[in-house]
């Protein structure tokens, strides 16, 4: 006798249609990867820790997109807001022992 597999999914009734999702997720995406470029561009320290902090925020709003959402606050919390902290006190040392 022939047996079928029945897949058991998870739906909401607030479910965003597919194609949507698939717009979205993309131009995330490229945002995520022009925001990781700027990072690199940038030559000015300060001014590349707030577009690294703006990056983490992006990268969030992607894990969101991606429904996973324990990693968006995770990179929220380190990307977006304590690792940028930490570096804009780390350039803040280096400046004061330069004058």
């Amino acid at each position: 006798m022939g047996s079928t597999a029945h897949i058991a999914a998870v739906v909401t009734p607030y479910t965003i249609p597919a194609g949507i999702m698939d717009v979205l997720q993309v131009t995330l995406l490229v945002l995520v990867a022009a925001g990781a470029t700027a990072v690199v561009l940038i030559r000015e320290p300060v001014r590349q820790v707030i577009m690294l902090s703006a990056y983490g925020v992006l990268l969030a709003v992607l894990f969101l997109a991606f429904q996973a959402p324990d990693v968006t606050l995770s990179e929220l919390t380190v990307g977006a807001v304590a690792l940028p902290m930490l570096l804009l006190l780390a350039l803040a040392k280096v400046k004061r022992r330069e004058k």
